[in-house]
């Protein structure tokens, strides 16, 4: 087996195309064909594309706009019913699949119910399915419920869930973003006054320089690599910064490039820094330092849009630099030579994944980031900004749309005077909340629209005993995943089968990563027995909220779902008629392609921070371990069990520095257990890998075991990306 350290190793090329090309023979030519040409939004990363220029093409006209993520997705809603034959077998059986194996599976065609102690799922009627889910639901108190969406639905059904759980009486409305995002949101709020990305698709055309923070778009976002290159070819730059050396992010055969194919790839980064593990912080700040020192900063535009930088000059110029490059492992040398970089840009864009947000400190090294753009003028031009790099497809607009604990002022004062009716105020509890809230017992039920929480969630056991203890589950999903496995033995649940986007029996809507919202005409019939998610929560509604004020029968019509957005959420007045003029759109007031900030003071903020790097110390558990998606998966979601950029034919693995396996008398194929204060991995295989001494990685969800359920203050965001663990030696080859 190869390694990253073999120089052959390149993201993408002819062997991912293979790959692909495989995956939609299997499909069949003229299903792939229709499902990829269609005019439905892609049903995978935030990056978008389809909508109504057709299934592969982009917002600017670019096909084909499509990628392996993309083919992996329509290959799951493609695959066939799952027979039902397959319920015999209990619970306990299921749960020995790996996440692989229930993908495989097929998709659901039939609601589900399982009573309380049974050990089998049962096929059931639609009937059935809605009345006991309605009567459990109408026996629960409000404050004792939460409902909970992934990014995989619609605005429409995103909406729907909301407004449905307010009018049931609680505000404990929630999403996956509080797991990932949420810091972003958080951050760029307190920085610029808006939380989404200030730029949009066509200002990565003209931009001259890239930062890729925390992220890997090789395997997580295919299509913005061809971003990438591009700037690189047009002589930009492109700036890594990431604890792991990816190859993909190194060098990258891009498919739709012949000449990057021929050459074996195109170079990626032009420059890589690679901190250790949760040090972002002190990387930024010397970042910062560095300009400074080199007098890059753009004192005309701070003094003209900006506030607080007094402050965030003194905190740079006090940063010892002996201190910053101890803390985050990255040289003097290389610093000033990235940061002279920068200085010569004129148009620079910041984009970052969840290896920025997933810390104690996420939403500070959000601000950094909005300090490194402010200091140069980078926000409120053309072809510069902040690009928070999203994960699912509509994860964006289930947050615009209210799927949220708190509304903002101004949409709960619009939806209670355009539908006359009266909300619940007391504020209601983020993601991980519900489920500290759940532990506890203080939660009876759940509606879970999409998703897999269970595996989503941090300290695995943990989190299989708190959903374990909800008295009454509802899931709404197109396949089952092992969050309908785990956190299930003794309550009540009810699996409902939903349509996929392209199913949808009415026009969707769905929002980028850069604010751009599609429309997706559905249409496509795959099976007889599946029903759209507005359509399902509509009944559940009406049988769960006594007397109340709306009838939900209305919002099974989508065009009715989206006027009522389109009156009551600002910035999506044209969703009103999106059906019917076919003209997607921007979100109002998010791009900023002019320095005006949406603030109090309508002036960006720069702002301080101090940390305690003895925080990352930890003398039982002394390695620092972020765990990763492969190349084959999409959030919890495996389709392929190797993951071909970082040369790793298994999921139950945990990569190390080649020095710290050699400091341990370790070899490639040898077998230790992973321990973190809340549990372990036993036996896992290791593999050397570019990291920092002292840090090492391992797949998500598998390492969740690890992760414990300490969070971020002030965004409430877990940290998956920052574990303390400690290494025991289980079994080494040469002692077999």
């Amino acid at each position: 087996m190869s390694h990253p350290f073999d120089a052959a190793i390149v993201g993408g090329g002819v062997k991912k195309i293979l790959t692909t090309l495989h995956t939609v023979r299997r499909m069949g030519i003229r299903t792939s064909a229709r499902a990829l040409n269609a005019n439905n939004a892609c049903k995978a990363c935030g990056l978008g594309m389809g909508g109504q220029r057709g299934g592969m093409t982009n917002e600017l006209g670019e096909f084909p706009s499509v990628c392996n993520k993309s083919v992996q997705a329509q290959s799951s809603d493609n695959r066939p019913a799952i027979p039902e034959a397959i319920f015999d077998h209990p619970i306990d059986e299921f749960k020995k699949l790996s996440g692989w194996e229930m993908e495989s599976l097929g998709r659901l065609n039939t609601p589900l119910i399982k009573r309380a102690g049974a050990q089998h799922y049962t096929p059931t009627s639609w009937a059935e399915a809605l009345r006991f889910a309605g009567d459990a639901l109408l026996a629960t108190q409000p404050q004792r419920s939460f409902f909970y969406a992934s990014g995989r639905s619609s605005n429409e059904a995103g909406f729907v869930l909301q407004l449905m759980a307010r009018l049931f009486g609680t505000n404990n409305v929630n999403n996956c973003s509080y797991y990932c995002h949420q810091a972003t949101a958080e951050g760029l709020a307190n920085s610029i006054g808006s939380g989404t990305a200030t730029v949009e698709l066509a200002d990565l055309s003209g931009c001259d320089f890239i930062f890729v923070i925390g992220a890997n778009p090789a395997s997580n976002h295919p299509r913005f690599i061809h971003q990438l290159q591009a700037c690189r070819q047009r002589g930009g730059q492109v700036i890594v910064i990431n604890p792991a050396k990816e190859p993909g992010l190194v060098r990258f055969a891009v498919p739709k490039s012949v000449k990057s194919l021929i050459a074996g790839g195109s170079e990626i980064a032009s420059d890589y820094l690679q901190p250790k593990i949760g040090t972002d912080l002190a990387l930024f700040t010397a970042l910062g330092k560095a300009v400074l020192e080199l007098r890059g900063e753009d004192q005309a535009y701070i003094d003209a849009y900006t506030t607080h930088f007094v402050d965030y000059r003194s905190q740079c110029e006090l940063s010892d630099w002996d201190d910053l490059c101890t803390i985050c492992g990255v040289s003097k040398q290389a610093i000033f030579r990235v940061a002279k970089a920068y200085c010569k840009a004129k148009r620079a864009v910041f984009a970052w994944g969840m290896g920025i947000t997933q810390h104690q400190n996420g939403v500070d090294n959000i601000e950094a980031i909005a300090n490194l753009a402010l200091m140069r003028g980078m926000v409120g031009n053309r072809y510069c900004g902040l690009l928070p790099l999203r994960g699912h497809s509509n994860v964006q607009g289930i947050g615009t749309i209210g799927v949220v604990p708190v509304l903002t002022e101004v949409v709960f004062d619009n939806l209670e005077k355009h539908l006359q009716v009266t909300l619940p105020s007391q504020p209601g509890l983020d993601t991980l909340a519900c489920l500290e809230a759940a532990s506890r017992g203080e939660m009876d039920s759940a509606v879970l629209m999409g998703g897999n929480l269970y595996e989503a969630s941090p300290d695995s056991r943990w989190a299989q005993t708190a959903l374990n203890k909800i008295g009454f589950k509802c899931f709404l999903t197109t396949t089952l995943n092992r969050g309908h496995v785990h956190g299930v033995e003794d309550g009540d649940v009810v699996i409902l089968p939903v349509t996929a986007r392209d199913e949808e029996w009415h026009a969707t809507t769905q929002e980028s990563m850069f604010n751009f919202v599609r429309l997706s005409d559905g249409g496509i019939e795959r099976f007889d027995n599946v029903r759209p998610e507005t359509e399902i929560l509509c009944d559940l509604a009406n049988r769960c909220i006594e007397h109340s004020a709306i009838d939900f029968h209305q919002f099974k019509s989508h065009g009715n779902v989206r006027k009522a957005i389109a009156a009551t959420v600002p910035g999506m007045e044209l969703l009103a008629d999106i059906d019917i003029a076919r003209h997607e759109f921007h979100v109002k007031n998010r791009l900023l392609h002019k320095p005006k900030f949406h603030t109090a003071n309508k002036r960006a903020r720069f702002t301080r921070h101090c940390w305690d790097p003895a925080l990352l110390n930890n003398e039982q558990f002394p390695f620092r371990l972020m765990s990763v998606r492969s190349e084959g998966q999409f959030n919890s979601t495996i389709y392929e069990q190797c993951d071909t950029y970082r040369g790793a034919d298994k999921r139950w693995l945990v990569m190390l520095n080649p020095k710290d396996m050699a400091n341990a008398d370790l070899a490639a194929g040898d077998f230790v257990h992973l321990h973190s204060p809340y549990g372990t991995m036993r036996d896992v295989e290791i593999q050397p890998f570019d990291l920092p001494c002292g840090n090492v990685m391992a797949y998500y969800p598998e390492a969740n075991v690890l992760v414990g359920r300490e969070r971020d203050p002030r965004s409430q965001t877990p940290a998956f990306k920052s574990v303390a663990v400690a290494i025991e030696v289980a079994l080494r080859h040469s002692e077999a």
